[in-house]
Formats: C-alpha cells, sequence, structure tokens
C-alpha cells in the first residue's frame, strides 16, 4: 500500500502540520508519556495509548525502524497516598497496576513499545541529570530537596506559551516559600517518613514529576529525537517542564515535533480521576469488544475532543460485527471455491486471472482514501467510511454472485477480485489495530458474547426465547412474535428468520438509555 504522498503532523510548538522528516535516514524515535500506576487506567489513558500505537504502527507501515518509548511512573504522591489507603508497599502497588495497564493495552491490541522504562529503575540517570542542572546553575539545593530556577531558561513557555509571572496555575502542590520563584519546581523531593526513597548527593528521597521523562527520554533516545507525545493536558506543566530541564542539561536538546491528543470528555466535560466522571477501560470492555473500544477511540481525529456516550460504543460494536461478518461470508464462499477449483488464480492454458475493473477501482479507491486521510495528520475519523465501505459492498454483493451460476472466466475473476479485496480491507485493519490474532469466526463469537452481557441474557434464555417465538409463528400468534422481537431487539438481540430457522446477532438497541457501565 504505497503512497507518495509525505506525512504531515500537527506540531503542538509550532501549532501548524509539518512534513514529518526524522532526523535519521530510515530512523524515528518517540517518546510518550505514560500512566501514573496506581489504579485501573480510565478512558482517557486509553484514548492516548492508542492514538500514538496508531501512529506507531503506520510508521512502521510506511517503512521506518522506529524505537518507541512509553513509560511508567512508579514513584509518585497519588501511588504513595493510594499505598497508604490500602496498607500495600507502593512500588508493589505501582507494580500490580502496570501489570493491570498492560492487560488492557493488549485487549486494546496496542502494540508492545520498544522500551516501557519505569521510574524506580532509573534513579541513576535521574540523579545525574538533576546534577548537570545543578551545576549548570539552573537548580538549586534546600533542605535536602532540590528545585528547578525557571529564571534561568529564556524561552520558558515556549510550548504552552504561557507567561512566566502566570504559571503558578498547573502545579501539583501548594507553592512552596523557600523557591525564588513561585514557578520554581522539584527536581528531587527530601525524604518524609514512610515514603520510599534513595540515595543522592542532597540526601534520602525521590524525583519530582517531571524530571523523570527528560531523563529516561535522553537515556533511550539522546537528547534530541523526533516525536513526543501525550495527552494535552500534559502541555502544561509538564511537557513545558521537561523541555526546561532537557535544555538546562544539554544545551542542544530538541524534540522535532510534538504531538498532544484531545480529552475523552463526559458530558463534554473532561473526564478524569479528579473529577470522578471517569470510567476505566476494564468497565467498558467487561460489556464491549475491546475492538468495539478501539473503533470508537479513533472515531474522531486525535487532537479533537471525544465524547463519551453509550450510544456511539454501541455503533462502534455494530461497526465492528459487520465488518467481521463481512470477512467471514467472504472467508467461507472464498474456501468453498478453494476446495472445489484447487486451481483458482489461473486459466487454463496458464492465463492469469484479472480482477473485475469494478474490482480494481475499488482497490486503488480504498488505497489512495485510506492514505490520504492518513498522511493528513492520522486523520482516522472517517477512515472506515467512504472507500473503505465500498469496499465491504463490494465482498457482499459479490460474495452472493458467486453463489449464483457463473461462466468459469467470471467466476475465476470475481474470486480472485474478492481475495485481493479481502487483503485490502485486512491491511487496513492491520495498520488501524483492529486485526487481532483470531479468525473472523472467534470475533464474532465475543461480539455476541458481550451483546448477551449487556442484554443481561444467557444464550440458554436467549434460545428459550427464540423457541417461543417460533412456536408462537407456528401457531400464528403474530403479536407474540412481534413482542418478543421488539423486546430483544431493545436489548440489542435481532433476529432474522431464515426459512424455518431463526438466527439472531447483536444490534444498537432501539431504546438505548444513556447510563454508566456496571
Amino acid at each position: 500500500m504505497a503512497n507518495k504522498k509525505e506525512l504531515r503532523v500537527y506540531n503542538s510548538m509550532t501549532q501548524q502540520k509539518e512534513v514529518f522528516r526524522p532526523a535519521g535516514e530510515g530512523k524515528v524515535g518517540m517518546y510518550v508519556c505514560g500512566v501514573t500506576a496506581y489504579d485501573f487506567s480510565h478512558l482517557g489513558h486509553g484514548r492516548a495509548a492508542v492514538a500514538f500505537d496508531v501512529l506507531y504502527r503506520y510508521l512502521l507501515h510506511l517503512g521506518y525502524e522506529v524505537i518507541y518509548v512509553r513509560n511508567f511512573t512508579d514513584v509518585d504522591d497519588k501511588i504513595i497516598r493510594r499505598a497508604n489507603e490500602t496498607g500495600e508497599n507502593p512500588l508493589d502497588l505501582s507494580n500490580r497496576f502496570c501489570q493491570e495497564y498492560l492487560t488492557d493495552m493488549a485487549d486494546l491490541q496496542c502494540l508492545p513499545p520498544t522500551h516501557q522504562p519505569r521510574v524506580s529503575d532509573h534513579m541513576e540517570q535521574i540523579k545525574d541529570m538533576i546534577t548537570q542542572i545543578i551545576d549548570n546553575d539552573c537548580g538549586y539545593v534546600v533542605d535536602g530537596d532540590v528545585f528547578f530556577a525557571v529564571d534561568k531558561i529564556s524561552n520558558y513557555g515556549c510550548l504552552s506559551g504561557q507567561k512566566l509571572e502566570n504559571q503558578r496555575a498547573g502545579e501539583r502542590v501548594a507553592v512552596d516559600s523557600r523557591k525564588r520563584n513561585p514557578a520554581d519546581f522539584a527536581l528531587w523531593k527530601a525524604a518524609k517518613p514512610g515514603e520510599p526513597s534513595w540515595e543522592s548527593s542532597w540526601g534520602l528521597g525521590r524525583p519530582g514529576w517531571h524530571i523523570e521523562c527528560s531523563a529516561m527520554s535522553a537515556h533511550y533516545l539522546s537528547f534530541k529525537f523526533d516525536i513526543h507525545g501525550g495527552g494535552i493536558d500534559l502541555i502544561f506543566p509538564h511537557h513545558e517542564n521537561e523541555i526546561a530541564q532537557s535544555r538546562a542539561a544539554c544545551q542542544e536538546s530538541c524534540v522535532s515535533h510534538w504531538m498532544h491528543n484531545g480529552h475523552v470528555t463526559n458530558n463534554n466535560e473532561k473526564m478524569s480521576k479528579s473529577l470522578g466522571n471517569f470510567f476505566t477501560i476494564r468497565q467498558i470492555t467487561e460489556r464491549y469488544h475491546p475492538l468495539a473500544l478501539r473503533h470508537f477511540l479513533i472515531s474522531a481525529h486525535y487532537r479533537s475532543p471525544l465524547n463519551y456516550s453509550v450510544l456511539q460504543l454501541e455503533s462502534a460494536s455494530e461497526a465492528v460485527y459487520y465488518i467481521y461478518q463481512t470477512l467471514q461470508d467472504c472467508e467461507d464462499t472464498l474456501s468453498s471455491f478453494r476446495e472445489a477449483t484447487p486451481s483458482e488464480g489461473t486459466e487454463p492454458k496458464g492465463k492469469t486471472v484479472r480482477v473485475l475493473p469494478d474490482a480494481d477501482k475499488c482497490i486503488k479507491g480504498l488505497r489512495k482514501d485510506f492514505h490520504d486521510k492518513m498522511v493528513d495528520d492520522l486523520n482516522t475519523s472517517h477512515v472506515l467510511t467512504g472507500a473503505f465501505q465500498d469496499a465491504l459492498k463490494f465482498i457482499n454483493n459479490h460474495t452472493n454472485a458467486l453463489k449464483k451460476k457463473q461462466q468459469k472466466q467470471r467466476q475465476s475473476a470475481i474470486i480472485q477480485s474478492l481475495s485481493e479485496i479481502e487483503k485490502e480491507v485486512k491491511d487496513v485493519l492491520d495498520i488501524l489495530g483492529l486485526l487481532p490474532p483470531l479468525t473472523s469466526s472467534e470475533i464474532l463469537q465475543q461480539l455476541k458474547g458481550k451483546a448477551l452481557i449487556r442484554a443481561d441474557l444467557t444464550e440458554e434464555q436467549l434460545s428459550c426465547l427464540i423457541e417461543e417465538r417460533s412456536s408462537a409463528r407456528r401457531e400464528k400468534d403474530f403479536a407474540k412474535t412481534d413482542r418478543i422481537r421488539a423486546d430483544l431487539t431493545a436489548k440489542g438481540i435481532a433476529l432474522m428468520d431464515v426459512g424455518t430457522e431463526t438466527i439472531w446477532r447483536p444490534c444498537v438497541p432501539v431504546e438505548q438509555e444513556e447510563k454508566l457501565p456496571s
């Protein structure tokens, strides 16, 4: 799926789209801020992970060798507070939630980054960078604490655009009177009783929040790398402080492209743990297939706000089911013809089978449409509409056509066309992270299982209702058959009568109420 257009990405530093040109030929260094591991991750965390996973996958598809680093914050005030509440060791608690996060990421089909460093494993790199900052007269020690002196950096605020005199906003703690400037921030915190701590030149203590990413990105990618990503809420103070620290430690420090994903909102208010209006990834995937959640997360442009709603998840689930039912039907049909004609793909006397003209147009249209959207700052918001839907329609129409008697030459052309369009569709799904290592049949069964959970029905209960309706049909009690069908449709279960048999599939509930997952 080659593409001649250059990839353009929005750079938060320059506030415009720019052609992406990595510093090293064919190589990309990318650092993305991960989670503070003290609880299950919410949809906002999932959106950031999926957004940058799509970027990672697309860069790999374009042929780049990518070093992708995503960190874990496993030493932090929030972790310590939660550990005190639960009576756990802070590092044990954070390790537990790091593992839970990795489980969620695997469910969402996020590829593992090249490196997933943790703060607790990189104390030497952190202390070395703090020492460099102090030696360069940009940090100072007070009673075992080390602060960064923002006045020493001439372009402090270059990413966020905030003026230095207004930069108390966003501080995680109350202003410390020992600071030379209220905007100065902690590089190292002196140890307190009962907190995890490490030896340093300034005494026992632990790192501040911001220094970890500067130290770990420099360790794995050097002081110059191509992409630094994270949620838009990290622009200030976290990323602003990273820039300041890194330049204070190394004057040549430079990130070429700063990329930030938008918030997930709930009733148009930012979803976050601090506001108490968040849903965890785990809460959602208990009721919806992870592919449906991923589909939902890429349904808006990564920089735009994404408003959570049950209806959106239902629609995403319906879309994923349609995709995989189409692929399943295609696979079943092609399989039956391949078994009947093992030499499928060639005409007698060695003539190569060509795809149908409309299939060739469909394939070229899908390739162009997909890459035109992806090179335009990863515009996934409509990537599964338009030409992609045309490809699915082609598969459905020609799968049905194969069931009818065809001339052998046209039959072979249809089979070849279906095979090639199926491959193109799967290529798109793979790049978007919507092609797990499961069969279409397995995915469909999982989607049906989630639908039963949402409908609060077991397979046995549904079978009984279907049989009850079938009996009513035989007795011509059409009021009862309509009532059973309507009741099930309201729960997200669609019944279809195929001859004398009734089958079912998930659907968007007709009367879907907005309510929290439980």
